[in-house]
């Protein structure tokens, strides 16, 4: 049973589920919170609980301080989820979020004996594909500003708004940092099936860097392209959310 006090921590459930038979848990791109998944279980299965997860830095958690390495930072949601692993559970996140449950996946096998029973990556190459950009986690504002810009994922209202971006921009900083200082360390591939997805208009992440998710399963692989950028997650949300529970139907 959920308690209570833990909707103002790691996981932000938008309704408790007691019945359910499987949970989901939704990791967001960098910068982005557990209100990106506040309607999901909308249109969902009834038997899911999605378990949107809240980093510190933002959201409910504005004021703790963000983590700036990868480690750290699943090592932390690992203590904090192990809990709420007394039932099968899966694990969907977007970008940055891909990378974050893959290694959160890799860590729990190791140190807890848990798997989920499917990984969902979202618009992240494949860990073991270098990154072609040069970091930006530390240029100065103006710069930083504008890479976000380019990158489309932050509305032009919020970029222009100086006091809300004064609040943003630590958790911005510090989840490029978790991406752009993460070293791959090959590994066993997991026991749970792959699902990738991928945006056809996305100049981030290609087809051929998410194909390459398929080697870090021993169970079945998938890859899905949808129409949109790299924040295909809200241009084609009813899409990819058929598709999500075509997959999970399998568990409940």
């Amino acid at each position: 049973m959920i308690s209570t006090r833990t909707l103002d921590t790691w996981v932000s459930w938008q309704s408790l589920n007691p019945q359910a038979s499987l949970r989901l848990f939704c990791f967001p791109y960098a910068g982005g919170a557990a209100l990106t998944f506040r309607t999901w279980s909308d249109s969902l299965p009834m038997a899911l609980e999605v378990c949107p997860v809240e980093l510190p830095g933002r959201g409910k958690r504005i004021t703790s301080a963000p983590f700036t390495r990868l480690q750290l930072l699943v090592q932390a949601i690992a203590i904090a989820i192990l809990p709420y692993l007394d039932k099968p559970f899966a694990f969907f996140g977007h970008s940055m979020g891909g990378l974050v449950s893959f290694e959160l996946a890799r860590l729990l096998r190791k140190n807890y004996g848990k798997s989920p029973v499917h990984l969902f990556v979202s618009g992240y190459r494949a860990p073991q594909v270098p990154d072609p950009d040069p970091p930006i986690h530390a240029l100065p504002e103006f710069e930083f500003i504008e890479e976000l810009r380019r990158l489309n994922g932050t509305p032009e209202v919020v970029l222009q708004n100086t006091e809300l971006m004064q609040l943003l921009l630590p958790a911005l900083r510090a989840d490029f940092a978790v991406i752009e200082t993460y070293t791959y360390t090959p590994e066993p591939p997991l026991d749970c099936p792959i699902t990738a997805f991928g945006g056809l208009q996305d100049r981030e992440v290609s087809y051929d860097d998410l194909k390459v998710w398929q080697e870090h399963t021993n169970a079945a692989f998938s890859l899905h392209m949808l129409p949109g950028d790299h924040f295909f997650l809200q241009s084609a949300q009813p899409l990819l959310l058929q598709l999500l529970s075509q997959k999970l139907y399998a568990y409940l």
